[in-house]
């Protein structure tokens, strides 16, 4: 594949990520074993599959925080390390230390940080950029408020502000809605779907299966490899589930509907 530098790559042809041939191991142990696929710009995908299957390595491959053994990983048709400041990262809740003393607003305007030189203060694009990042995920009221003191659905609304802050093409998400009422999931994914409707694409762990037609345009089926990458009619499949999770899923009634006519 020929790399194209940033000047020269073009959204509009080369698809937003494309992961090509990406095995990742951990000692001797592969995460990821010869996984392929690519995502069009301005989509909604979940990644989906049991604990351990290599989801959360497959968002860290692209991230660039883990090397990968053989493969590589494209963003806009540009090797990811030379397009790190056009992807997001939201991490899982368990990763972040809430009792930092930090405030919602500090945390947002974190996503600013890679876009001033060290010896300069914060302009006024800045905070007003960290300030239409809080209102878009309708949290401009909690600003002073330390991040610890918010609920989980709430601290993980002001991480998708610091992502959408940065200004970046691409948002990798890891598992948003865990541990999050009814409610707050429906907001985390107006949230979601307002960003892809502003033309970003979004790359997000899931773990409920119940909910991922639902949810996104697309899935990715892993276990290691990638069993499937399309529609979540075609993913949805009770033969790939049943292989995936060897046997032991519950098909539940919503899931059924879904897939009955696969």
């Amino acid at each position: 594949m020929n790399q194209s530098s940033k000047d020269n790559s073009d959204s509009s042809t080369n698809p937003a990520i494309l992961v090509d041939n990406l095995t990742v191991s951990y000692g001797p142990v592969p995460a990821l074993l010869d996984v392929s696929f690519k995502v069009p710009a301005g989509q909604l995908i979940g990644i989906i599959g049991p604990n351990g299957s290599g989801k959360s390595t497959l968002i860290k491959a692209i991230l660039g925080f883990l090397k990968p053994d053989f493969g590589t990983v494209y963003l806009f048709g540009e090797p990811a390390a030379h397009a790190k400041g056009r992807v997001a990262y939201v991490p899982q809740r368990g990763s972040v230390d809430w009792d930092f003393p930090v405030s919602v607003q500090e945390v947002v305007l974190m996503g600013r940080y890679g876009h001033v030189p060290w010896w300069k203060n914060l302009g006024q694009q800045e905070w007003q950029l960290a300030d239409d990042a809080l209102e878009m995920v309708r949290m401009s009221h909690y600003r002073k408020r330390q991040i610890g003191e918010l609920s989980g659905g709430q601290q993980q609304r002001v991480f998708m502000a610091r992502a959408m802050a940065q200004g970046a093409d691409i948002l990798l998400l890891d598992e948003p809605f865990a541990g999050v009422d009814a409610a707050t999931e429906r907001a985390i994914l107006d949230v979601l779907e307002q960003t892809k409707q502003a033309g970003k694409t979004l790359l997000v762990v899931h773990h409920d299966l119940t909910t991922a037609a639902e949810y996104f345009d697309a899935l990715i089926l892993l276990k290691q490899r990638l069993y499937a990458f399309g529609s979540p009619e075609a993913v949805l499949h009770r033969r790939l589930l049943s292989e995936v999770y060897e046997g032991s899923l519950r098909i539940f009634s919503d899931l059924s509907q879904t897939t009955k006519n696969s």
